[in-house]
């Protein structure tokens, strides 16, 4: 698999996380603050697929753009979910159906994100129209 489509397999795996660990935050009453909000549209639902966009239509930019916000991604859930203290880390998480799905889900995107930060890095290091 080249780095174009492993890429963009990567971003589809992402949004088929982050969506069951969206409806998690919501059931479990797991609040943001605004700015995190913003963030999180930006960087972690939007940026994504923004860079998959530009790597479909084979732009370099797109390889940058994946790795930059996979890499922010990353560092905004491994932190928040797995060493601040609060709401949102999954271990002080109350019990409830869907604890179980916020805290394997939150694993699943540390490591997609690792892996999707790992391929716009490679992406963007890549020469020639078959990357």
């Amino acid at each position: 698999m080249n780095a174009r489509n492993l890429s963009i397999a990567i971003v589809i795996l992402h949004a088929l996380v982050v969506t069951p660990h969206s409806i998690a935050h919501t059931i479990l009453q797991i609040n943001m603050n605004a700015w995190q909000n913003v963030y999180i549209v930006l960087v972690i639902l939007i940026g994504p697929l923004l860079s998959a966009v530009f790597i479909w239509k084979r732009q370099r930019v797109g390889f940058v753009l994946l790795g930059f916000f996979m890499a922010g991604s990353f560092i905004f859930g491994f932190y928040y979910h797995f060493i601040a203290a609060g709401a949102d880390n999954v271990t002080s998480l109350h019990e409830h159906p869907w604890t179980r799905t916020f805290q394997v889900t939150a694993v699943l995107l540390a490591l997609v994100e690792f892996a999707g930060t790992a391929a716009g890095v490679y992406g963007a290091g890549k020469d020639g129209p078959n990357y």
